[in-house]
């Protein structure tokens, strides 16, 4: 993360704290701090004060699933510290826990007072992206309310209902008001010659809408602990390889980030589930590309995030159109939203459907897990959600009427509604922008796959030869339509897209793996785009770009215009294996791997498309979420694209 904020994430809830663990919750920024859970701030100030100071730190904060860090008075050389602060924090699942530690440095008995500033604010994180939006939120009620041992913040619109609880064993000796709303705690320590106290803070978030009361951990050591446990049991099992040890650590980090990104989601009969989240700080949630596709990566190892993606999904599946929401009869959801707005409407993403290749993925997906598992129960049960998103492709998502999976801008949300969905992301080579309705290349071949793998579960599990053989034949003639139609032979290469007269959109870009791995091409046409991904224009040496250089629409630091992402990589590595193209697979699976070495094993959402021959290191994309589920899953995609080699 950028400016100098340190995640902390358990399933649905993580906390952004700064180097001496305090949170400010300044406004602004890529990345506020505070304890974020169910998309909304449960704790905007969290500042500790030592003799009315702010101390400094003598260790800052470093990543990892603990906050650790010692703090001192400022002062000079000739002036040693009077005291040492230990301050070890953690989140558990709706909580954030802190242990703090105040060591005198004196011979001398002495006393302190420490403080700590809190406040929930209670914001909804889309009132914190940088975007320059406001909502308009009257009948809010604030309150606060001193406890014995602590205070509780709560927050009320409406039928709207929220709580934080701050508490903390010794109980403080006071808390104060401070003007702005935020409360004081302080305690005044009396500390033997170079003697020690201790104090034990515990913060509860009750969030709108959660299913259970959080269970807060007795201390940071106890939620590590848990969480360490988490983390071990997932990864459990899994054959790393021996012969390449650096990828064998990304897939083990992957792994553990994996298993800290499940959230809660709800089941078609109202079971609890656990799904991938897409990452942190701005997508704590389900998503469902990125579910899908993280499911995919992982379905060898992990067939159970499969599992519980698939019926997740399945129990949001639209069943009406919705304006404002891009809802059609069977398409799967692209974003689920549990904050204040989304709940009030004025954000469209409680449920928003503006994604053309989620409905797609989800057939993918049902049928690898099937054909992989054998577990047929599954797919029975989703057969009508299967056959209901086999409906909306052919229907309103357009193969029937316009041959191809077509998307329009919604002007409420994403522009683009394929992978690429940032403003701009689908253009031509000079950069200009399509009009009308747009076809984007890579959601033709998931279509296509999609339709081949539900013609084989409706033959092979549901007994429907006739429904199996209208698949069939729709996807031979979705190939053979895509390859006279995007084929551009000036290129020897397909177009990005399709605009709404179906002219080329004509950037080179590096959707066109995604074709290799859904098996779109045939073999000739397959084999030259994957040697082509390979070249200087293309390759960066940490991966492939998403657009190809020296195109004036090229730009290394641009999110989907030249940046380098783990997860397109990985589908590109599997579609260069499906094509036989086993070195160029072994090519592209190690830049990533080096990509991961250099950053301590973990690959970001994206990198900077600056190359290798000329930045010796990586070059970080400067607003990317540092744990991003499609990234974690990445190693096992490649792992399964070229084994250990």
């Amino acid at each position: 993360m950028t400016d100098r904020h340190h995640l902390l994430v358990q399933g649905g809830t993580f906390a952004a704290v700064g180097d001496g663990g305090d949170i400010s919750g300044v406004r602004g920024g890529s990345s506020p701090d505070g304890l974020f859970v169910r998309d909304a701030r449960h704790l905007s100030r969290w500042q500790l004060t030592v003799d009315g100071a702010v101390p400094e730190a003598l260790t800052p904060v470093t990543d990892g699933d603990t906050a650790r860090c010692v703090l001192v008075p400022r002062g000079g050389r000739d002036e040693p510290p009077a005291y040492t602060l230990f301050r070890e924090q953690a989140v558990a699942e709706g909580s954030f826990v802190e242990a703090l530690r105040v060591t005198s440095n004196r011979p001398t008995a002495t006393t302190v007072r420490i403080a700590v500033t809190a406040d929930a604010d209670f914001t909804d994180q889309f009132e914190l992206r940088s975007d320059h939006r406001t909502y308009a939120k009257t009948g809010v009620v604030r309150q606060r309310q001193v406890l014995d041992d602590g205070v509780e913040f709560s927050y009320r619109r409406g039928e709207w209902r929220s709580r934080t609880t701050v508490t903390s064993e010794p109980a403080p000796d006071g808390v104060e008001e401070t003007g702005t709303g935020a409360r004081r705690l302080v305690w005044t320590l009396d500390l033997e010659p170079h003697g020690s106290a201790e104090l034990a803070l515990r913060v509860a978030a009750r969030p709108h809408g959660a299913a259970h009361e959080p269970h807060v951990p007795a201390s940071p050591t106890a939620a590590t602990e848990r969480l360490l446990a988490l983390e071990g049991e997932f990864a459990e099992g899994v054959p790393f390889p021996t012969g390449w040890p650096e990828l064998a650590a990304a897939c083990s980090r992957g792994l553990s980030d994996l298993a800290v990104l499940q959230v809660p989601a709800t089941g078609p009969d109202g079971e609890e589930l656990r799904v991938p989240a897409a990452g942190v700080p701005w997508f704590l949630t389900l998503l469902g590309r990125d579910a899908l596709l993280t499911s995919l990566f992982a379905l060898p190892y992990r067939p159970q995030l499969a599992a519980a993606t698939l019926p997740a999904l399945a129990a949001t599946q639209a069943v009406e159109v919705g304006a404002g929401t891009v809802a059609q009869p069977g398409k799967i959801v692209h974003e689920v939203r549990h904050g204040e707005l989304a709940h009030f409407g004025q954000v469209p993403y409680g449920r928003y459907y503006g994604s053309v290749d989620a409905t797609p993925l989800f057939l993918v997906l049902l049928g690898a897990y099937t054909e992989l598992t054998g577990d047929v129960a599954l797919a029975r049960r989703l057969e009508p959600n299967a056959r209901a998103a086999i409906g909306w492709m052919l229907d309103h998502g357009g193969l029937t009427s316009r041959g191809y999976l077509v998307y329009r801008a919604d002007g409420g949300g994403l522009a683009n509604q394929n992978w690429k969905d940032s403003p701009g992301a689908i253009c031509s080579a000079d950069g200009s922008r399509p009009t009308g309705p747009v076809m984007a290349a890579g959601a033709q071949g998931y279509a296509y796959d999609a339709l081949r793998r539900t013609a084989q579960l409706s033959r092979a599990v549901w007994g429907d030869e006739v429904y199996a053989a209208l698949l069939e034949q729709a996807a031979a003639d979705l190939r053979d339509r895509f390859q006279r139609d995007f084929w551009m032979s000036e290129h020897a290469f397909p177009a990005l897209a399709l605009d709404g007269e179906g002219r080329h959109v004509d950037a080179l870009a590096s959707d066109a793996g995604h074709l290799l791995w859904s098996g779109l091409l045939d073999k000739e046409y397959g084999e030259m785009v994957g040697r082509r991904l390979l070249a200087p224009d293309f390759f960066s040496g940490w991966g492939v770009r998403t657009l190809a250089s020296g195109q004036p629409a090229y730009h290394p630091l641009s999110y989907h215009r030249g940046s380098v992402w783990p997860h397109d990589n990985a589908l590109i590595t599997l579609g260069l294996a499906r094509y036989g193209l086993h070195d160029e697979a072994r090519t592209v699976a190690h830049a990533l791997v080096d990509a991961a070495t250099a950053a301590g094993h973990r690959l970001p959402e994206v990198l900077a498309g600056y190359g290798r021959d000329t930045h010796a290191e990586p070059v970080p994309y400067p607003h990317a979420c540092v744990r991003e589920s499609r990234s974690a899953a990445a190693p096992l995609a490649l792992l399964t694209a070229v084994g250990g080699a």
